[in-house]
């Protein structure tokens, strides 16, 4: 059962049901874009880890390479969506307010994660351009952003995989620090969130 901060105590039901009160829980569109989100960074994930488990060159293998990369795609484009929710409906605050240290960290940690959600499908997008092979969305070929250079696509393969590998950790992170915040800290962090 979900265990509500000291300021929730004592509030009405109906605002239980929607875990806190409206004025502290970011918009509607924010919250849907965040799990969205998570599912699909999880689906980018899966495709990538599951293409080993093929042989190259099969179809298998080509597919699932294929979906990592339109999946990834549309991280990218649904990060600068939630760059503007969060431009045009701020962050609600967080309460009772944790140390200063801790808003720096989290500040420090969402940069992070928007460099990852932007820069690691770019990087993505770039390695197809340097090789010359199309680059696939949901039936669309998006146009290559650089002309094609065998070298240098190596050389961003290997800052987009060391990006995913960081991912891994900057999300579980993440994930640690909500939990952190809701039964530690006891503050409001995670039910702001909450679908």
């Amino acid at each position: 059962m979900l265990k509500y901060p000291p300021q929730m105590r004592g509030t009405t039901e109906e605002a239980r049901m929607n875990h806190i009160p409206t004025s502290t829980r970011y918009a509607s569109l924010s919250i849907s874009l965040h799990w969205l989100m998570l599912l699909l960074i999880a689906a980018v994930y899966a495709c990538i880890e599951l293409k080993g488990n093929f042989p190259k060159g099969s179809d298998t293998r080509e597919l699932l390479k294929q979906w990592h990369f339109m999946l990834g795609l549309t991280v990218f484009a649904l990060a600068w969506l939630r760059l503007l929710v969060r431009i045009v409906k701020p962050a609600p605050a967080i309460e009772p307010a944790p140390p200063t240290w801790q808003n720096l960290l989290a500040k420090l940690m969402h940069l992070a994660l928007y460099a990852l959600m932007i820069g690691t499908p770019l990087a993505g997008w770039l390695i197809l351009s340097a090789v010359g092979k199309p680059i696939p969305f949901f039936g669309l070929e998006l146009p290559a952003l650089i002309a094609p250079d065998k070298q240098l696509a190596g050389q961003i393969k290997e800052l987009h995989e060391l990006a995913g590998t960081a991912g891994y950790w900057l999300i579980g992170l993440h994930a640690l620090a909500a939990l952190y915040h809701h039964h530690v800290a006891r503050d409001n962090t995670l039910t702001r969130m909450l679908p």
